[in-house]
């Protein structure tokens, strides 16, 4: 399998520098800066990319999990809620909230619910985030 890669460049202090975050292969570039990962500011953070990686990997997984079962979807869309807090360790993500929209011909709810919770815990992105985050999830069939 081939090792993945990102960077990022950092100028300044910590509240009034600013820095550019990229993918390895160019695919995703962004602007960050103190005011865009504690406050409201104009550009992107980490927690972003990681609610984009991980709504990125249980969509996959999902989807894979619905072909699997015999009703390929033809259509997952998935939202991440990261939530940064500030705990006695410092800021850490404490909980990711995965929210998805599928459509799936063929399968019922209680079906399509118990397969997107087990992408939920399957995906490589919530197994490594497990741990220290709390994951929860809403599915929902689209009609």
């Amino acid at each position: 399998m081939p090792i993945r890669t990102a960077s990022a460049q950092w100028q300044g202090n910590l509240t009034e520098g600013s820095g550019t975050i990229r993918t390895g292969k160019g695919g995703l570039q962004g602007n960050y800066s103190f005011k865009s990962r504690f406050e409201e500011g104009e550009g992107t953070n980490p927690e972003e990319l990681i609610g984009a990686a991980h709504a990125g990997c249980f969509s996959m997984a999902f989807s894979k999990a619905l072909a699997e079962a015999g009703s390929p979807s033809t259509s997952v869309e998935t939202t991440a809620k990261v939530h940064l807090d500030k705990t006695d360790a410092g800021m850490t993500v404490t909980r990711i909230e995965l929210d998805t929209v599928g459509q799936a011909p063929g399968i019922d709810e209680a079906q399509f619910t118990k397969l997107a919770e087990t992408a939920k815990e399957n995906c490589p992105i919530s197994r490594l985030l497990s741990p220290g985050a709390q994951i929860s999830l809403t599915a929902r069939l689209a009609s």
